[in-house]
């Protein structure tokens, strides 16, 4: 994947910098497994608005993934590598030698015609997904899952990767993309590789009618709203709004809002760099 900076031919260009989609083969996904995404407006089930800055945006249908890797022993061929509108990542259409079609998030270096497979006996090679006890130390991987059978639960975003570092008895260690350390058991899978559009940190939209587009609504600062309607608000002139914290009151700027006595913590064996 790579990146083009535009010219400023228009005030919308001037900034802007997009991918090039070049990885992309087909602009057509595979309709079986298309599904209709209903949108929200960040309101819940009985109409009230939950979640600030959610509205608008342009139609999406959701593509249905395989997070859980569990054809075991079936060698499958990537067709498409295709653009998907709900995630940052690419993702692939493959076929498995029984005819059945699957997405998967498309890992870096993934090319059409590539044969993958998952499960025991499976090479490390980027794509094919294995337990983690049958992973060398330090493989790069990415959709890990946290409990087995449930489905790859994290690296899953753009560029990002995990790294199998160490084990300990039944438990893999993980270096997160975080930079957290953590245990995750080692009959989980995982799939090796880094996730593909690694350069989506890249990306500047140019302009504010593109957030839209994504369905992100303007966001108003605390410190220019009344003192009703945010703990920041109000005072002549310029203030600074006192010690930042969200609009329910809880501290920002380094403030743990990690339950104390949440039942993962013993998993955590060093916690991520601020």
């Amino acid at each position: 994947m790579g990146i083009k900076k535009l010219n400023p031919v228009t005030p919308g260009t001037r900034f802007k910098v997009a991918p090039t989609f070049e990885e992309i083969t087909t602009n057509k996904p595979h309709k079986p497994l298309v599904v209709t995404l209903k949108k929200s407006g960040g309101r819940n089930n009985q109409g009230k608005r939950t979640m600030r800055m959610i509205g608008g945006g342009h139609k999406r249908n959701y593509r249905l993934i395989d997070f859980k890797r569990d054809k075991h022993g079936i060698n499958c061929t990537v067709l498409t590598i295709e653009y998907d509108p709900n995630r940052s990542a690419r993702i692939a259409l493959v076929e498995y030698a029984d005819g059945e079609k699957r997405y998967i998030i498309a890992p870096q270096g993934l090319a059409v015609g590539m044969i993958l497979s998952s499960g025991t006996g499976s090479a490390p090679e980027v794509g094919n997904a294995l337990m983690l006890k049958d992973l060398p130390l330090g493989t790069v991987i990415h959709n890990i899952e946290m409990r087995p059978g449930r489905g790859g639960a994290l690296a899953r975003s753009a560029g990002s990767y995990a790294q199998l570092t160490a084990r300990d008895g039944d438990y893999a260690i993980i270096t997160m993309p975080s930079g957290e350390v953590r245990k995750i058991l080692s009959n989980c899978i995982a799939t090796v590789g880094s996730v593909s559009n690694s350069e989506h940190n890249l990306v500047r939209s140019g302009k504010a009618g593109r957030s839209r587009w994504l369905g992100r609504r303007p966001r108003v600062r605390g410190v220019a709203m009344n003192p009703v309607d945010h703990p920041m608000g109000g005072g002549e002139g310029r203030q600074s709004g006192g010690h930042p914290r969200s609009r329910k009151g809880t501290p920002a700027k380094g403030y743990k809002t990690r339950a104390s006595k949440k039942p993962s913590t013993k998993f955590i064996i060093e916690r991520r760099k601020k």
